[in-house]
């Protein structure tokens, strides 16, 4: 006769173990993507120490999941728990590349190559936004280099073509990241000649008034 009673407790305390720790991790995990929402809002307001400090808090959130999933990997695969660790490093990527510093690698955050690679379109995405806020005031360098960070990003990932279950729906994230690129182009073309338009004019309304002041000038 098959012990069933000893069967049923190994699979109650199993299971409890692991409904246990899902339940930390959720809360864990809207934390991470509470702070990594702060942070990106602190970056578009130039609020660096408050868009670190959030990072701070999220990255201490990201190591502690990490480790309390450690024996169970299915939980720290799946989708909530990576979809919020791509939060956290879409707010690290963002705040790097607005600050024109050297990305950090996967290793360094600590996360798998496909929640980093998510991760970095959503914050090139982020960078349409940065831009426009720039062109608010007129045509600027920075908003040039920016769309070409956009745009590198775009060309490394339209490069990783490979199964959606291998890159954890990279290609949709690409696909979309394309389209906001081109509309910022778009929007940075119009600006450029605006601006260009606005030195023609004034160079003309310089012309004009020297012209002006020379013919009415008695002497002459």
């Amino acid at each position: 006769m098959q012990d069933f009673s000893s069967l049923s407790d190994k699979a109650h305390d199993q299971f409890d173990a692991c409904t246990h720790v899902r339940d930390q991790a959720l809360a864990q995990t809207r934390l991470i993507t509470r702070h990594a929402a702060h942070a990106i809002r602190a970056i578009h307001r130039s609020e660096v120490p408050l868009a670190r400090e959030n990072l701070d808090k999220a990255r201490s959130l990201v190591h502690t999941l990490k480790e309390s999933l450690g024996q169970f990997p299915d939980l720290y695969y799946t989708g909530y728990t990576q979809d919020a660790i791509k939060e956290y490093v879409e707010a690290c990527l963002t705040l790097t590349l607005i600050q024109d510093n050297n990305l950090p690698m996967p290793e360094e955050l600590d996360v798998e190559y496909s929640t980093y690679l998510n991760g970095l379109a959503e914050a090139a995405t982020e960078l349409r936004r940065r831009c426009l806020d720039i062109l608010r005031q007129g045509y600027s360098q920075e908003a040039e280099r920016l769309l070409g960070c956009m745009d590198e990003v775009y060309t490394l990932l339209v490069t990783l073509d490979y199964p959606d279950a291998v890159t954890g729906g990279l290609r949709r994230q690409t696909d979309l990241l394309r389209g906001v690129l081109e509309r910022t182009r778009g929007d940075l073309t119009t600006s450029l000649r605006e601006f260009h338009l606005q030195q023609v004019m004034s160079r003309l309304s310089e012309q004009l008034e020297m012209e002006n002041n020379h013919a009415d000038d008695p002497g002459v």
